[in-house]
This record gives C-alpha cells, sequence and structure tokens, in this order.
C-alpha cells in the first residue's frame, strides 16, 4: 500500500517536472539543465516501478537506493535552475517540497526493509 502511494507521487512528481521543462524549453530556451532534470525526475518513479519486480530484497534495496540517489540529483538540477532564473522562488519551493516528501519515503522504505532483513 505504501508504495503505491510513493509511486503514485513519483508519477504526478515526474509529471510536474516533464510540464515545467516543458515550459522552460518552450519560453526560456533552456535546455542543458532541463534535459538533466527531465531524465533523474522521471527516473524516480521507473525505478519504484521496476522495484516491484525485484528479484529479492537485495535488488530491491537496490532499486529503491537508485530512486533515491536519481531524487537527490533531480534536487540539485531544481536548485540550479532557481538559482539561474528559470524557475521562480514560489515554483521552486513548490516542486522541491514534493521532491523532499518523495526523498523521505524513499529514505523510510529502505530504512525498513532493511530493519526487516536484519531480524
Amino acid at each position: 500500500m505504501a508504495e503505491s502511494i510513493m509511486l503514485d507521487k513519483a508519477k504526478d512528481f515526474a509529471v510536474e517536472i516533464i510540464n515545467m521543462c516543458k515550459n522552460i524549453k518552450e519560453t526560456k530556451r533552456e535546455s542543458v539543465l532541463t534535459n538533466q532534470l527531465m531524465r533523474s525526475g522521471t527516473s524516480i518513479g521507473a525505478n519504484i516501478h521496476e522495484s516491484k519486480y525485484a528479484h529479492g530484497t537485495a535488488d530491491f534495496i537496490s532499486k529503491m537506493q537508485i530512486a533515491l540517489k536519481e531524487c537527490y540529483e533531480s534536487e540539485y538540477w531544481l536548485e540550479l535552475l532557481n538559482r539561474t532564473g528559470y524557475i521562480e522562488d514560489e515554483q521552486y519551493k513548490l516542486i522541491i517540497n514534493n521532491c523532499g516528501q518523495l526523498r523521505r519515503m524513499l529514505i523510510s522504505s529502505i530504512n525498513t526493509v532493511k530493519e526487516k532483513t536484519q531480524k
């Protein structure tokens, strides 16, 4: 159940990233940073989705850790886009908050699985 909520959040985040990057590309002609963000921002959900069919616990944890790394990378690209003026502060705060929620969910999920395997 929690994975489904996390996957839904990741999909919503990916759609938000896609729409924002599309807008930046069209209006501000920026593609280097937005292409990087599109890759990392959409990869989070793809890895969570892939973890559902993992070959055991270690593979599951690996997929979730990749999703977490992509989440951290997305935060980096979002910050650069904000600091260079491509994303306004208000939009940045909303999207970085969504990214942070995903990050916290991923960390919690990874830690929970690790704790269960140690028992």
